[in-house]
């Protein structure tokens, strides 16, 4: 049975009624909040599967299995994400993006909150540590379903010349929901009593009940986030498509039988983003906060020290994925991406020469990562939408965003710190592995054509 079409014109219509806030803004808002927030309750695990994870849930072994042990479990979550994409993409193709938003959005919330209120291994055993992965799981199914949902609301509602400009905002909710995070993390390490002997560890009372906080706190941005989705208008795009009743019986079968070729690219388009991001988070965190005396040494610096240095960085990162919007609409997403690209096998080449400059070394690597984080991440908003049919654009783009996930972001943590041990504590084989994943993205650009003259209404 054919779905009753939805008239976008009424829907615009009362919402002006009802509020001067223009459709297009209000898209924007919502797609950039939603968008924070889930990958704010996504980024208080990998803080915490640095910081107080490894003892808590993982307290058996020498410290770096117990590190290893918490990476591989926050790679879990990447694992569930192209499932997510999956599950979400045939709701959000079949029953329109608005829905499939807020769905989302309260599977990671609850989920989310649910992690800080876990017992922890030492109160009952094994369960706790099975607990925390099945939460985990659930993080990267939503987180599945959102990204995609999110980038599709704000590029299809776009106007003509600005899309990519519009798929940045729900981009910026990676660096802000990083900063977020981080930011609870490092305000809540600040106000408990520290601890003196090891200033780069977190203290007793923050390992006892401090790490909650975060966590539970998610349970007022998921709120914030409903009721902004909540007054959300449907994609104008995929109103037409459902008129026209084009809507696909199995948006999953269509797409790989149609448009196997776009997967396989946008998966790799993603790939250098996800590991870049990962190894500047995740993996630095580690690094930065290691004793320099230690057996495999690191940078030696304290948790509050780094994190304000990393908080920093991601400043640059929120900024140029603004920046990179104009430049995508202007030069084309290929083009602007080619170039970006290349930079960042250059930047993998230079780790150590910019980190053995010292405190100055660390904060220019640390912004030149974020930068191009930034103008890599942001033109992925429009460009993955824009290799696929809006009757299967919410499945595709959501599972080569989300392959890319277990290519990149799900081992990149784990090969990173291996690669640094056994490099005695040099990050040079952590650089090198990122650019040789860039050049598997240049071939991928190389490969692929420019997407940004294309039509979101046009119909393959």
């Amino acid at each position: 049975m054919k779905v009753p079409p939805l008239s976008v014109a009424s829907d615009s219509s009362t919402a002006t009624a009802q509020t001067p806030v223009n459709p297009r803004s209000r898209v924007l808002i919502a797609s950039l909040i939603g968008t924070t927030i889930e990958f704010y309750d996504f980024y208080v695990y990998a803080t915490a599967a640095v910081l107080v994870f490894p003892a808590l849930f993982f307290p058996e072994g020498d410290p770096t299995t117990a590190l290893l042990s918490s990476f591989a479990v926050f790679g879990a979550a990447m694992v569930a994400r192209p499932i997510g994409a999956i599950f979400f993409g045939h709701l959000g193709d079949r029953l329109g993006r608005k829905t499939t938003l807020v769905i989302s959005l309260l599977t990671m919330g609850i989920a989310t909150i649910l992690i800080g209120l876990l017992p922890t291994y030492h109160s009952v055993g094994w369960i706790a540590t099975a607990l925390l992965v099945l939460m985990r799981i659930a993080q990267g199914f939503a987180l599945g379903g959102e990204w995609s949902g999110a980038a599709l609301v704000a590029t299809e509602n776009a106007p003509e010349g600005k899309r990519a400009l519009f798929g940045t905002f729900p981009q910026l909710g990676a660096p802000l929901g990083f900063i977020l995070a981080n930011g609870l993390f490092l305000i809540i390490a600040l106000a408990l009593p520290s601890a003196a002997s090891d200033p780069s560890s977190p203290s007793q009372a923050f390992l006892d009940w401090g790490w909650r906080i975060p966590f539970v706190f998610s349970a007022v941005m998921v709120a914030v986030g409903l009721w902004v989705r909540l007054r959300l208008v449907e994609s104008e795009t995929f109103t037409k498509t459902r008129e026209a009743g084009l809507v696909q019986k199995l948006p999953l079968a269509t797409v790989f039988r149609t448009h196997t070729k776009q997967l396989v690219l946008g998966t790799f388009f993603m790939l250098a983003t996800y590991v870049l991001f990962y190894l500047m988070t995740t993996f630095s965190l580690s690094f930065g906060r290691t004793a320099t005396d230690a057996a495999v040494p690191g940078l030696g610096y304290s948790y509050t020290t780094f994190v304000l240095m990393l908080i920093f960085g991601v400043l640059f990162f929120a900024l140029f994925t603004l920046v990179s919007g104009p430049l995508a609409d202007k030069y084309g997403r290929r083009r602007t991406l080619i170039c970006v690209t290349t930079g960042i096998i250059v930047f993998g080449l230079v780790w150590v020469p910019l980190i053995d400059l010292g405190t100055v070394g660390v904060v220019l690597w640390l912004v030149i990562g974020f930068t191009l984080m930034g103008l890599t991440f942001g033109p992925m908003g429009a460009l993955l939408p824009e290799l696929f049919p809006t009757s299967v654009r919410y499945t595709g783009s959501g599972i080569s965003y989300n392959m890319s996930s277990i290519l990149g972001a799900a081992v990149a943590p784990f090969i990173a710190v291996a690669l640094w041990k056994s490099g005695d504590g040099s990050p040079a084989l952590v650089g090198v592995y990122l650019s040789s994943m860039a050049v598997l993205t240049l071939i991928a650009l190389i490969l692929g054509k420019e997407t940004g003259k294309t039509s979101l209404d046009e119909v393959d």
